[in-house]
This record gives C-alpha cells, sequence and structure tokens, in this order.
C-alpha cells in the first residue's frame, strides 16, 4: 500500500510511474485528498498518521532530527502502534533520529526477529509463515524476478544503490525497498556511504 500526499491522479515524484502502477495492480493506492489536490509540503505529514495507522508498527531506517519519519513515529506512539528504528553511526546526521527514537523507548532493530518477535502476538498464526520462511536457508527462500535481478547484481565487492539501479534497470524506489527486506533477512549488509555487500 502507499499512502500520497495528493489527489489519487497524480504521481510524485514523476519518476515513480512504474512504481505507482505496479502497486495499484497488486496492493492499493490510498488518498484522502480531492482529485486533483497537488502535492504540497504540508500535506505529508497530515498523511503520515494513516500509514501509522494502517500498520501495526512502524520502523524507521533513517531520519535526521526534524524529519517526516518521526512525525510518523510519533503518531505510531499516539494511535497505540509500535515503533522501531535502526541505529546507526554517531557521525551520521541521518541516524540521530532514530537514535533519539530508541531513547525515547522505540525498539531497537537489528534484524527482521526483532520485529517479528514484537508483533508475533498481535498477529498470531498469521505472522508464523512469515516466521517459518525467515527461517529457511537465503537459497530455498522464493523470491520474484525483481529480486533475482537485484541478487545478480549484489556481490562481495561495496555497491552503491545508483550503481545497482544502472545495472538492473530497476527504479530507485524497487532497489530501495528491496535493500532494506534483504537487510532485515540478514542477505544483504549496509556499509557506510549507502554501499551495499551480500553476505552469502
Amino acid at each position: 500500500m502507499a499512502f500520497l500526499g495528493h489527489g489519487i491522479d497524480t504521481v510524485y515524484p514523476a519518476q515513480n510511474r512504474e512504481l505507482a502502477e505496479a502497486i495499484s495492480r497488486n496492493g492499493a493506492l490510498v488518498s484522502e485528498f480531492p482529485l486533483g489536490t497537488p502535492p504540497m509540503k504540508e500535506l505529508f505529514p497530515q498523511r503520515n498518521r494513516l500509514i501509522s495507522g494502517a500498520s501495526l508498527g512502524t520502523l524507521v531506517v533513517e531520519a535526521a532530527r526534524r524529519s517526516g519519519s518521526l512525525i510518523t513515529a510519533r503518531l505510531a506512539g499516539e494511535q497505540g502502534r509500535e515503533s522501531f528504528a535502526i541505529p546507526g553511526s554517531i557521525h551520521n546526521a541521518m541516524a540521530r533520529g532514530c537514535h533519539r527514537l530508541i531513547r525515547d523507548g522505540a525498539k531497537l532493530v537489528e534484524s527482521a526477529d526483532d520485529i517479528l518477535g514484537e508483533l508475533g502476538p498481535l498477529v498470531g498464526h498469521v505472522l508464523q509463515n512469515a516466521i517459518a520462511t525467515d527461517n529457511l536457508p537465503i537459497q530455498q527462500k522464493p523470491r520474484d524476478a525483481e529480486y533475482v535481478k537485484l541478487l545478480e547484481n549484489l556481490g562481495h565487492d561495496p555497491i552503491s544503490v545508483d550503481q545497482l539501479v544502472e545495472r538492473s534497470g530497476l527504479t530507485i524506489g524497487q532497489v530501495s525497498s528491496m535493500l532494506l527486506i534483504l537487510e532485515l533477512d540478514g542477505t544483504v549488509e549496509k556499509l557506510s556511504g549507502g554501499r551495499y555487500i551480500l553476505m552469502s
């Protein structure tokens, strides 16, 4: 699901059109704003409460001290949802928001198991299939064509997101979201400078 900070008849940014079409075919594009509403800065924080409200928990991967991600995490707490954060280097300005969330009680996340363990009691048997799949050896996990294409371009030499986009032919949105999932399940590791390596 993608929650929009504008009318559902608009794609923003424009280069996300392919991603928006894929989501509309296989999921849902959601907006509370009327058709024709243009993207405006003040609408995105308002939109964030829908993101947190529709979720069992909010995971913040990177956030500066003042960011929309922190607004979403705050809203999640107000709505009784769980908050999670991935720590980073103390020298990385984009990790400071995550460190603040952890100090304020968000659960520190190093792997998908940290999230599954926290949310498991909330969803019962529904999550057991996800846990079972997550515990499979990496080579036995089902991967769709986009993941296969991305993994073919990952190795033990560090590579940037921009390089992966160029080599795989995938959009930056696809690459970023897939890398997050692969990082959480231990398939890839994120290094300094936004580079990634394959773990096995």
